[in-house]
Order: structure tokens, then C-alpha cells, then sequence
């Protein structure tokens, strides 16, 4: 058994593709788009594992801008190196995303970060 893919309301359904495509590699397929419902989203594939589904729904609300609470709380993408983790992490910082931990050796051995995409969502790299 494994994860397909895990999906994620955003606000800029563009902006969104865009951020994974250029810090992550990601490729999308063509939007599909429900004009009843006015659903929009696009599969963002990787090298390897789980794709990552971006949804937008007019209706669509912000669940809250706490850190910590329940529920689904980061993406995390394994770049292959310490130095690919700090190289990352630099460029999206010196990009204006906001680094909100790392890069660190975390208590049970990860070595990562942890960034806020453009709609506050968490995303975590590591080795």
C-alpha cells in the first residue's frame, strides 16, 4: 500500500503550481476545471512518490493561521542532501518565504527546515 496523493484548497490555484514547479520540480497536468460546481484543481507530479493535488473552490474557507493544531499540518520533500536542505531553504528565504525552523538536526535525527508558502502552508524539506 501507498500514498497516491494528498490534496490541498489554495487561494491562487497559479501561484501554487507555479511554487512547486519552480522550488520543487513539480509538472502538472492540464487543469480540470467543473463548471457547475466551479471546482478547479491540477495533479503536481514528482520524481518520485506521492502526487500532490491543488484544489480551488470558490466557497473554499482559511481554516486559521495557527501553527499548531489538528489535522494535516505540512508537505515535506526529500531534496537528497544537507547541502540541498540549506541551499533550498536559503534561496526560498532569500526569496521572501518565511523560514519558521531550520535549518537543524531535529531530535529524532532529521535534518531539515521548515518554510511557509505563499498561503501560509507548511512545507518541510529534508535530506
Amino acid at each position: 500500500m501507498r500514498i497516491e496523493h494528498t490534496a490541498m484548497y489554495v487561494k491562487d490555484l497559479e501561484g501554487a503550481r507555479a511554487f512547486f514547479a519552480k522550488y520543487f520540480g513539480g509538472k502538472s497536468n492540464e487543469m480540470y476545471h467543473n463548471q457547475k460546481t466551479g471546482f478547479r484543481s491540477y495533479f503536481i507530479t514528482f520524481d518520485q512518490g506521492a502526487r500532490l493535488e491543488i484544489m480551488n473552490k470558490p466557497e473554499a474557507r482559511d481554516s486559521g493561521e495557527e501553527l499548531v493544531r489538528t489535522g494535516f499540518i505540512h508537505v515535506a520533500f526529500s531534496v537528497g542532501s544537507k547541502d540541498k536542505v540549506d541551499e533550498l531553504t536559503q534561496r526560498l528565504k532569500e526569496d521572501g518565504y518565511q523560514v519558521i525552523s531550520g535549518p537543524r538536526t531535529t531530535g529524532d535525527g532529521y535534518y531539515e527546515s521548515c518554510i511557509l508558502d505563499l498561503e501560509g502552508n507548511q512545507i518541510e524539506i529534508t535530506v
